[in-house]
């Protein structure tokens, strides 16, 4: 596929099947993310990809809404942004993310952007802390969002 034809293609999907994502497109997917460009070069990302049942659906709870679909995704790619190692943090999460979202396009598998900073759960706690909480990471890690992914069923 053309990169003109994925960004045209692209488009939020919520709805996933119930069929497993192959394994050589979520590593494609993933190796998008490594090869985004970041500041300085300084590579504050770090992308953590979850397939189990049970992770996937205290994710969806992570925030009060639109997040939901994570519950029914066939996998998510948690993006932290280490902000020891860089202020960028957030704008360098969030063009790894682009190129995710566009790499899932390419590859046929549904994907959906769930922004996790600034956001809050239903009780007002901070999605963010929820997220790291969730993936135990250190509170230098910083969560622009989360990719989910599936098989489209919509």
């Amino acid at each position: 596929m053309e990169l003109m034809d994925a960004m045209l293609q692209r488009h939020s999907i919520r709805r996933y099947a119930d069929e497993a994502i192959p394994e050589e497109k979520l590593e494609k997917i993933l190796e998008a993310g490594r090869l985004a460009p970041t500041s300085m070069n300084r590579k504050p990302c770090v992308f953590c990809l979850v397939k189990d049942r049970e992770t996937l659906e205290a994710l969806a709870s992570a925030k009060s809404a639109g997040a939901a679909m994570l519950a029914s995704a066939g996998a998510a790619i948690v993006v932290f942004g280490d902000s020891n190692k860089a202020d960028t943090w957030i704008e360098d999460s969030s063009i790894a993310l682009t190129y995710m979202h566009l790499m899932a396009t390419d590859q046929g598998v549904g994907s959906c952007w769930v922004q996790m900073h600034m956001r809050k759960d239903a009780n007002g706690g901070d999605a963010e802390d929820n997220v790291r909480r969730i993936m135990s990471a250190p509170d230098s890690y910083r969560v622009v969002g989360v990719l989910s992914l599936g098989v489209p069923a919509e």
